[in-house]
């Protein structure tokens, strides 16, 4: 957890601030008690009414400068201890942001989410109370020891009994609570990994009936949760009435055998209430540190979370010698394969493997195979979501990982295969693909898209809001939407993958015929399942399991190649194929 604690720097002032106004809110709790022993013993003992006015008045005194330290250092505390929090969290969303999908594969997104919120909240609540408690807990105990040993040296042997004793109280729950506050962690992630998928897949799990797995599967993992938060509730629940009664065994104790060094005239009844209530705040002292140590293991364990996020080096990084510099010429917007080898972490086989092709300006490129044949893989090393494992992929001449990641993906427009729209009115989503566009270009692309008749019928038009998710849109729409967004910035290359699988033969027929028009300068690359859609490109790469078996024109493939002649049977008609 230390090494979090670099994120307070920009506090350092109200955290010295806090340490200073918590030692002398505690050096003035140490010092009360020695007053109030002064005025029964010299104040009530003698009748002496102006010392007990005096006295009184500088213990008041004393009390309110106290409880102006106290009321500052919290502000303070808390202050510095929401800012680190808000620091941490723009630390691990920025960290995050910058993994590759491998690394989203491997933390997994609802852990992320809990380690970003729960986690954060967590450390945030121990470090507001460690600024104060940190400093007071050691100056209380140390403080009360000394003074009371000052007023009693005969008592002393109580504290010197009753604090170990204590002390191992605290140290067996502390040792134990810990690996629980883990699982807890982990569990945590757990529910809400079962609640986001019942969420995110409602519809599937209704259209299969299978509400009461869900209930089931979600009633299992809030059980695991409940009954590891009952065992660490069981064993805090433990832990204060046991304080609690050490506390009132040593009052009992201190009164009984000082009220007979009193009777003995070896001490005095102000000493002997000084000598309590110093008793008192050292063992309220050290139960400030048994509340640390209960809260300190679950953010222990939270930090190690965070930690785990902010260590992970990214897989895929920019090189030192990284250019951002396009080479001009002929080569602007080209994209090359060669021999490119491919397979995901933990896989057996690869998932492509010896792809060799070039894709121009002015082309588009198709590729067509059956699911799992590594389509999709194949043009997520294009913007560089992974690296190849062997071979290169070139962009404008240059292997992508010698690119600034920013500089390669502002030249790429990407349409992913399911449609992601984002909750903002739709020249909101649409501006998502290049921030300065103008009015005129934002109906531009929409046109083009064919999303201009829809939104058209919308009752705000292009300010029409677009709901978490885009549920307030079809799925065709949201298709629309994004290709949209990606033609609105007019990049070199563009990517489709399988972008056109919910719309409609017709909108599907007039969409390819528009950004045939307005994507005549760029390299287009398109992943398709219907062939009619794919038919009519420069090239076509047939790929099955990952190997790429034919590329050429569609008369060319429909010839050469047995796969694909399969594939363009099993969707056209005989007089559609003539």
């Amino acid at each position: 957890m230390l090494k979090l604690f670099r994120f307070l720097k920009p506090y350092t002032i109200p955290v010295v601030a806090v340490v200073v106004l918590v030692f002398f809110q505690s050096i003035g709790d140490l010092y009360l008690p020695t007053l109030m022993s002064d005025i029964i013993n010299h104040g009530i003992t003698n009748g002496d009414i102006d010392y007990i006015f005096k006295t009184g008045g500088l213990m008041l005194l004393i009390t309110f400068g106290s409880m102006i330290c106290a009321i500052l250092a919290s502000y303070l505390s808390s202050r510095a201890g929401v800012g680190f929090s808000e620091i941490l969290r723009a630390k691990i969303f920025t960290h995050v942001s910058s993994f590759s999908l491998h690394e989203f594969d491997k933390l997994t997104a609802p852990s992320l989410i809990t380690r970003n919120t729960n986690d954060v909240t967590q450390i945030q609540m121990v470090l507001i109370i460690m600024m104060r408690m940190v400093i007071s807990a050691p100056i209380m105990a140390v403080g009360g020891i000394i003074m009371a040993i000052s007023k009693d040296k005969g008592l002393a042997w109580v504290i010197a009994f009753v604090i170990p004793v204590l002390a191992a109280v605290i140290f067996f729950v502390a040792s134990k609570g810990f690996p629980l506050f883990k699982a807890i962690q982990k569990k945590v992630d757990k529910i809400n990994l079962v609640l986001r998928e019942g969420l995110t897949g409602i519809r599937v799990i209704r259209a299969f009936n299978r509400t009461d797995d869900e209930k089931r599967r979600f009633h299992e993992a809030n059980t695991d949760l409940m009954q590891t938060s009952i065992q660490v509730n069981r064993l805090m629940a433990v832990l204060m009435p046991v304080i609690m009664l050490i506390m009132n065994v040593t009052t009992v104790a201190i009164i009984w055998f000082g009220s007979i060094r009193v009777n003995h005239g070896t001490s005095n009844v102000g000493n002997m209430m000084a000598f309590l209530q110093y008793a008192m705040q050292i063992l309220f002292s050290l139960l400030m540190a048994s509340i640390m140590f209960i809260m300190i293991p679950r953010a222990e364990a939270s930090a190690e979370r965070i930690n785990e996020v902010l260590e992970t080096v990214p897989e895929i990084r920019d090189a030192e010698n990284a250019s951002s510099l396009a080479p001009a010429g002929s080569l602007c917007g080209t994209v090359e394969f060669r021999d490119v080898c491919f397979n995901y972490h933990g896989a057996e086989e690869p998932a492509i493997r010896n792809i060799t092709f070039s894709a121009h300006p002015g082309e588009v490129t198709a590729i067509i195979g059956s699911t799992g044949s590594g389509k999709s893989t194949l043009i997520n090393l294009i913007p560089r979501f992974y690296d190849v494992n062997c071979g290169a992929v070139l962009v404008n001449g240059r292997d992508v990982r010698e690119w600034k990641q920013d500089e390669l993906r502002a030249r790429i427009g990407f349409v992913p295969q399911k449609a992601v729209l984002f909750t903002g009115s739709i020249a909101v989503n649409i501006l998502y693909g290049k921030e300065d566009a103008t009015e005129t270009e934002i109906r531009k692309a929409a046109e083009v898209s064919q999303s201009e008749e829809f939104v058209a019928g919308m009752k705000d038009g292009y300010e029409s809001v677009i709901s978490q998710g885009g549920t307030n849109v079809s799925g065709g729409q949201k298709q629309r939407l994004s290709i949209a967004r990606a033609l609105v910035r007019r990049p070199d290359i563009f990517i489709f993958d399988d972008s056109f699988s919910a719309l409609d033969f017709k909108t599907d027929s007039r969409l390819r015929a528009a950004l045939r028009k307005e994507t005549s300068q760029s390299t287009v690359i398109i992943v398709g399942q219907r062939v009619a859609t794919i038919m009519d490109a420069d090239r076509i790469i047939v790929l099955d399991e990952g190997r790429m078996v034919g590329m050429g024109t569609h008369k060319q493939l429909y010839k050469t190649c047995q796969i694909y002649k399969e594939i363009v049977a099993s969707q056209l008609s005989e007089e559609e194929i003539a």
